[in-house]
């Protein structure tokens, strides 16, 4: 099947990293892997960051008069190269998608959502016009992919038939994480040449962007958890890079000397020997919809101490592959991570599950049946 793909916040074929690009990516080769032709169809964002009801109105005119022209390209081909489905990744009130479903409606063909979210409070509001517009693509879907379970409670009551909001639990391409995994051994002392750590101290990973907003205060938290901690013999690993870089070291190195070491950006090669060296994954997640780096941590065999927003709950297996903590409490959050990091034998058995749960549960070919499973109903239904 021939497959339009679109994604309304970030286009994938961007180079800045983003979880978001990074799972667009992915789903598009989870789409691929289940035999399937996936198009990116247009490359229009429909962000608006601030709530501003003029650029609301202007993105949304641009997008509507890009329909028709999309429409031509589709249908000045054979039929066989057409799109037999839309799909759209992630849209809320500040994305909403004003393509997909005009277009589906005009192709008559099944219109697909991956990752949806609706807010009642937004009804009326700054960003009334894109509320409206999410609202309204819910609606019209097909099929609601949930990779955040907390998202069925506000999707099903926007849809006809409510058990076509289907849970969708987050993927990788697990290979190269499992293999690093293997190599732990060989990684660690990579990582100890590297960096000069010292292979006896507990080694605490945390990877994400350095930017303002959830993540600089995950950053925070972080920082005054490991302040209550600094009696004990751990030393802190940031993989990240961002505008908020300066700001983030100076507020981590302050905790002591030589207790914390900045890598900057890693290639995904990279990053799963980082993640297979160490001991625990640490991240307070605050507003986290789930957490890529969380999963990608959890596939290499590491145990996490995480806030537990949103979705983090479907990637952290509480008191089975890690621990999860009220997001924002950094008393609670140095308590988990120093009762962890007192008992080796339970980090171990923490490791060995969280493989096998992202083995069994996050991998694309799991994902890539699901997704052929949803597309092959509803193509046999139209």
């Amino acid at each position: 099947m021939r497959v339009a793909f679109y994604a309304p916040l970030k286009p994938p074929s961007h180079p800045v990293p983003s979880g978001d690009r990074r799972m667009a990516r992915l789903l598009m080769a989870a789409l691929d892997r289940a035999g399937h032709d996936v198009e990116l169809a247009s490359r229009l964002r429909s962000f608006d960051p601030v709530g501003d009801p003029k650029r609301q109105l202007e993105i949304a005119e641009i997008c509507r008069s890009q329909v028709p022209r999309i429409l031509r390209r589709f249908r000045n081909r054979p039929d066989k190269d057409r799109p037999a489905a839309w799909i759209t990744y992630h849209l809320y009130y500040k994305a909403p998608d004003w393509l997909g479903p005009r277009i589906a409606d005009a192709l008559s063909i099944p219109y697909v959502v991956i990752e949806a979210s609706h807010a009642g409070k937004r009804a009326g509001g700054a960003w009334s016009l894109g509320h409206d517009a999410a609202a309204a693509a819910i609606k019209r879907a097909d099929a609601v992919l949930l990779p955040n379970p907390e998202d069925a409670e506000c999707i099903r009551p926007l849809m006809e038939d409510p058990s076509r909001a289907i849970a969708m639990p987050p993927f990788l391409d697990l290979e190269p994480y499992q293999n690093a995994a293997i190599d732990r051994i060989e990684h660690r002392r990579a990582l100890a040449r590297a960096h000069g750590l010292d292979p006896y101290r507990i080694w605490l990973l945390a990877v994400a962007m350095m930017r303002p907003g959830d993540k600089l205060e995950s950053y925070r938290t972080l920082d005054r958890a490991l302040r209550r901690i600094s009696h004990l013999p751990w030393h802190l690993v940031v993989v990240g890079d961002g505008p908020e870089r300066e700001t983030v070291e100076t507020m981590l190195g302050g905790i002591g000397p030589h207790r914390a070491t900045f890598a900057g950006a890693l290639s995904e090669q990279r990053l799963a020997g980082y993640y297979a060296a160490c001991d625990l994954f640490v991240w307070p997640a605050i507003g986290e919809a789930y957490g890529m780096a969380l999963l990608e941590a959890q596939a290499s065999g590491l145990p996490a101490v995480a806030g537990s927003s949103a979705g983090v709950a479907g990637i952290v297996d509480a008191g089975t592959t890690g621990l999860l903590t009220p997001p924002g409490d950094d008393e609670a959050f140095a308590r988990a991570l120093g009762g962890l990091m007192a008992h080796a034998e339970r980090r171990d058995a923490m490791r060995r599950a969280a493989l096998d749960k992202t083995g069994e549960k996050h991998g694309l070919s799991r994902a890539a049946r699901l997704l052929d499973g949803v597309l092959t109903k509803l193509g046999a239904a139209t």
